[in-house]
């Protein structure tokens, strides 16, 4: 899995300036519409993750998406809704849900910015770090339910499980 970094500190009222940094020195594709917005595609281990940073400077806010590759159909719905209450509740930073407009499932954080100079380097790379982790290990579990027929619970002690070694 691809870690995040950047070598030179950027300073910028505007957070998306320094991720737009980080998205360079890692050479991932990536997209900037706008100011207040950067869309950024990685790869990972099951799926491509695509990764949303929205700047929200009345609020002092940096709101974090990250997509997963996979759609919940209507008939998995209540099973992946039951799976995210699990997984909700095993996580200390963000959460998962599922998009109401495209019925797909996202990781999710924001970080308030008010009162201090800017985000932090560190700050962005946890972010993205933390999210791609977290997504990585839980991604097995959305596909048992989804494809597979898998109850929350069966598809939670899978995904739970810490395999030892590669096969």
């Amino acid at each position: 899995m691809t870690t995040p970094s950047l070598e030179t500190p950027v300073n910028s009222a505007n957070p998306l300036d320094l991720i737009e940094e980080m998205v360079i020195a890692n050479d991932w594709p990536f997209q900037r519409a706008a100011d207040d917005e950067i869309l950024v595609e990685i790869g990972g281990r099951w799926t491509d993750y695509r990764l949303f940073f929205v700047w929200q400077e009345e609020a002092s806010a940096l709101q974090f998406c990250c997509r997963l590759d996979a759609k919940v159909p209507p008939k998995a719905r209540s099973a992946i809704n039951d799976l995210l209450a699990r997984i909700n509740e095993r996580l200390w930073v963000g959460h998962f849900d599922v998009s109401a407009e495209e019925e797909a499932i996202m990781f999710r954080h924001a970080v308030l910015l008010r009162g201090v100079a800017g985000v932090a380097q560190e700050q962005v790379e946890d972010i993205v770090e933390l999210a791609l982790v977290e997504c990585e290990r839980f991604y097995p579990a959305f596909q048992l339910v989804i494809w597979g027929g898998k109850s929350a619970d069966e598809a939670m002690t899978a995904a739970i499980l810490d395999p030892m070694g590669e096969a």
